[in-house]
């Protein structure tokens, strides 16, 4: 009996070490985060994000009809599509890459989508998106890139319904090339007519139609997108487009199973070769991992340029498992860190690419070889588990950097629509100064709580709540997409 007791006091002597520890060290292994949770506000954030006329079923209340007359200045209907990020602004190139993503989420982690009641959100979030890059491309050469007048937008502080600033439309054709956005809007139409051929064969066919039109513009009339839509260069500028037509070739050969694509990619004499970030500028390591499926499907040989795809896949994947040569750097908190602007992005990105390798990985039943030691697919997901757990809290700051998850979450992003009464409360408008002088520089949490939207800490884990920290403080859907992905992953 004795012996018992002693055993029992120092079970919770052991106990209450572990919970010390827990709230002086914030252990990561102590947190249990509701990824559920997560991965339902992640697809509402999406909501947040929507311009043009907002259907019945919108969740997010506070958002209203906005940039109704998109498109009048060229004579056409361009109303729809997303907002990138705290601004006013369609811009195509991160949005067809927000679409990539999102459907590459919807397609790698169906079933876990559907287990947890999120595939028809998730369906709705990519249709948003291909009903706009639909109507933006409105002849097989011509395609409009760029909604809104950057100057002009980033003078004012505005809620989207209220805009008064220069919605210009911005396009493509024959003369002004822009193979980077419209082989990137190809690889999206692909990717979601893979997403939706289940669930509406004449919806996946027309976006289908739609991305052999623009990979064939795109590889026909070369340049760079931000060439011919200057403006972009602000803001999204592009590093060149060889990647994306890569890319593009890549998903159009999962969508259509046409050898000519695949004789597009084994054919290009430089594929990149190891890449430190995965982005809306840089897909070379998502064009690497559609390649090494390839592989690993036995669609093509394991050798010759189909091997330095997968190898060129496989060391960036070592690199953020800490097994490389040259390894991902690391915060002193843990979170890996690439570049000062929006982290987190990248985090995504990295994340992202270790489920679905840890899922390929796992139905080829092989582990991964890095130079620095053998990884297996759990060893993956632990590693993908570590990050996202420290996003949603378990940090130095003990922070959720997603806004509505946890009781700890900043106040004050950087987002016009969430920094500024809703229009459903307050219909006076907010003209283009005022809102800098009566809500931009207010020291007050946001009137709307922008749920899902991922901020991101800096370099040593700090993370000041301020909405004039565009670097920091300003969510972005290209964040948001992959993420989708792994929060089902983890689901």
């Amino acid at each position: 009996m004795k012996s018992s007791m002693v055993m029992s006091e120092s079970r919770v002597l052991i106990l209450s070490v572990l919970l010390l520890c827990c709230f002086q060290i914030h252990d990561v292994a102590c947190d249990h985060h509701d990824y559920k949770q997560a991965l339902t506000n992640s697809l509402l954030y999406f909501e947040g994000q929507r311009s043009g006329k907002l259907p019945p079923n919108q969740r997010v209340a506070w958002r209203a009809d906005s940039a109704l007359k998109d498109g009048q200045d060229a004579g056409i209907d361009l109303v729809g599509g997303y907002y990138d990020a705290g601004d006013n602004l369609k811009l195509g190139f991160p949005l067809a890459f927000t679409i990539t993503m999102l459907s590459w989420s919807t397609i790698e982690f169906k079933d876990e989508l559907s287990k947890q009641k999120e595939l028809q959100n998730a369906l709705s979030a990519i249709k948003w998106g291909t009903d706009y890059l639909i109507k933006a491309h409105t002849s097989p050469d011509v395609f409009y890139g760029e909604i809104g007048d950057v100057d002009s937008d980033h003078q004012c502080w505005m809620r989207p319904e209220d805009m008064t600033t220069l919605r210009t439309s911005y396009k493509l054709n024959d003369q002004n090339p822009g193979s980077d956005l419209a082989a990137e809007s190809a690889a999206a139409l692909a990717a979601a007519s893979i997403a939706f051929e289940s669930v509406d064969k004449k919806y996946s066919s027309t976006m289908l139609l739609h991305a052999t039109q623009l990979f064939e513009f795109a590889n026909t009339h070369r340049g760079k997108y931000s060439d011919s839509i200057t403006p972009a260069r602000e803001i999204y500028s592009s590093s060149g487009f060889e990647d994306e037509l890569v890319w593009g070739a890549a998903w159009l050969y999962r969508a259509t199973n046409m050898k000519k694509y695949l004789d597009y990619m084994g054919g290009v004499s430089d594929i990149g070769g190891v890449r430190s970030e995965f982005s809306w500028d840089d897909k070379y390591v998502g064009a690497h991992i559609l390649a090494a499926k390839f592989v690993l499907d036995g669609k093509v040989e394991a050798s010759g340029i189909w091997a330095q795809y997968k190898s060129q896949a496989e060391e960036y994947i070592c690199s953020c498992a800490q097994k490389s040569n040259q390894n991902v750097q690391k915060t002193a908190g843990g979170l890996f860190w690439f570049l000062p602007w929006n982290n987190n992005q990248y985090v995504a990105t990295a994340t992202f690419v270790m489920s679905v390798y840890s899922k390929y990985l796992s139905s080829n039943g092989s582990p991964l070889h890095c130079s620095g030691g053998a990884v297996t697919p759990d060893d993956l997901t632990s590693i993908v588990r570590s990050q996202v757990d420290y996003i949603l809290g378990s940090n130095p700051k003990g922070m959720s950097y997603m806004i509505g998850y946890g009781s700890n979450f900043p106040q004050k992003v950087h987002h016009r629509g969430a920094s500024i009464i809703s229009i459903k409360k307050d219909p006076s408008p907010v003209s283009c100064k005022d809102g800098f002088q009566e809500w931009f520089h207010k020291n007050e949490p946001n009137p709307n709580v922008l749920v899902g939207a991922v901020v991101s800490p800096d370099g040593n884990d700090n993370y000041e709540d301020s909405r004039e920290d565009y670097q920091l403080a300003e969510p972005a859907t290209v964040t948001m997409a992959p993420l989708v992905g792994v929060l089902a992953h983890l689901a």
